[in-house]
């Protein structure tokens, strides 16, 4: 049985106090590969950090990120969208708290990270802020976003991105439309990206969270979720090299 571990990690990012959450294994003293996850609109939340607890417990250390602050902790739509909109607004701001959690991941003293296996993932949002991480040239082995937005401020800030790159992407997805994916796929054969897209038929926005339950918008799709997973695992296994 492992035993997973929940630490804050609370610092300042231009004069904001922010609350990230490490998520790891304490039995496990080696080195592990380090992962950004980037929770959805709802930010840190109970579904968030079951999430990072089931990544945490196949051997990663998983640092939730904290994009709003420590302050805003949405409990419902409307204030998620009041908290998010900022972010969609300035991908800069986006970025620079990115990298500020990817920093807070490297930097810790509480788990023992391989930083020569870092990754990132997220989901809706998130989704579009692991990738707008990888784009800043962060040095990531692995990007991935579950029903994420695609778009690129600047397409050219591809050819930064150092890793693999794999969206898992609802083909009903009405919040991800598929206009947006020949746009990515410019854009990621563009910069010579190692990329793969993966489009579940059926399958609508959030199809990874069990409390979505919008239909023909948002909805929980739990063997498309399993599928999904499955896949993010599958290229962790492939990229990331274990330290002899």
């Amino acid at each position: 049985m492992s035993t997973i571990t929940h630490e804050s990690l609370v610092y300042q990012v231009d004069g904001t106090t922010f609350e990230s959450r490490l998520v790891f294994d304490s039995d496990i003293k080696s080195p592990r590969p380090g992962l950004v996850m980037a929770p959805n609109w709802m930010g840190i939340s109970e579904g968030a950090e079951r999430i990072a607890t089931a990544v945490a417990s196949q051997g990663f250390v998983v640092l939730l990120a904290d994009l709003y602050g420590q302050s805003v902790r949405p409990t419902n739509a409307d204030e998620a969208l009041a908290a998010m909109m900022p972010l969609k607004n300035d991908r800069g701001l986006l970025r620079k708290r990115m990298n500020a959690a990817l920093e807070q991941l490297s930097g810790q003293g509480l788990a023992t990270v391989d930083k020569a296996n870092l990754g990132a993932f997220g989901f809706c949002l998130g989704g579009a802020c692991a990738l707008d991480l990888a784009r800043t040239g962060a040095p990531l082995k692995a990007t991935v976003s579950f029903h994420g937005t695609l778009d690129a401020p600047n397409p050219a800030d591809a050819k930064n991105i150092s890793g693999a790159v794999l969206v898992l992407h609802g083909d009903a997805d009405p919040l991800v439309p598929n206009e947006q994916l020949p746009a990515f796929i410019d854009e990621m054969n563009g910069a010579g990206v190692d990329w793969q897209l993966v489009s579940y038929g059926g399958a609508y926005h959030s199809f990874t969270d069990p409390e979505a339950n919008n239909p023909g918008k948002q909805e929980y799709n739990k063997k498309v979720s399993d599928r999904a997973f499955q896949a993010m695992y599958n290229l962790f296994a492939e990229v990331f090299q274990p330290q002899h």
